[in-house]
């Protein structure tokens, strides 16, 4: 079973994702970047934001994270950067190639695909 965390924008998830759940939905209906778990079990062990800008703790919260889950027995398998990250974050690069080096699973940039093509549509 793949086991997930999803890595945010501190300043997205706190004043515009409203409790991020168009990642939760994503992965409960495997869709966006989630389809890769179609025909698989999946978990979402968390949701963890950067740390904030310029995502100097990303390591740090990782590491806590971890130390956090293994007494009950969840190890991370799979990283997803959500998209507020990726879309929105001028220090996206930094904080993913930070995340690639330490996370020591497979990094997957996207989440769900509930994106409005219009805001007023």
């Amino acid at each position: 079973m793949e086991k997930i965390l999803i890595i945010g924008c501190k300043k997205n998830m706190d004043d515009f994702c409203i409790a991020c759940s168009r990642c939760m939905v994503g992965l409960n209906r495997r869709g966006g970047k989630f389809s890769r778990y179609k025909d698989q079990d999946a978990e979402l062990v968390g949701i963890l934001n950067c740390g904030d800008c310029p995502g100097a703790g990303i390591v740090t919260r990782l590491v806590q994270i971890n130390l956090w889950n293994k007494p009950l027995e969840e190890k991370i398998t799979k990283v997803h950067i959500a998209n507020c990250l990726i879309d929105n974050c001028p220090h996206k690069e930094t904080i993913i190639t930070k995340i690639k080096n330490k996370a020591g699973v497979e990094v997957i940039e996207g989440t769900h695909p509930f994106i409005p093509n219009d805001i007023f549509a």
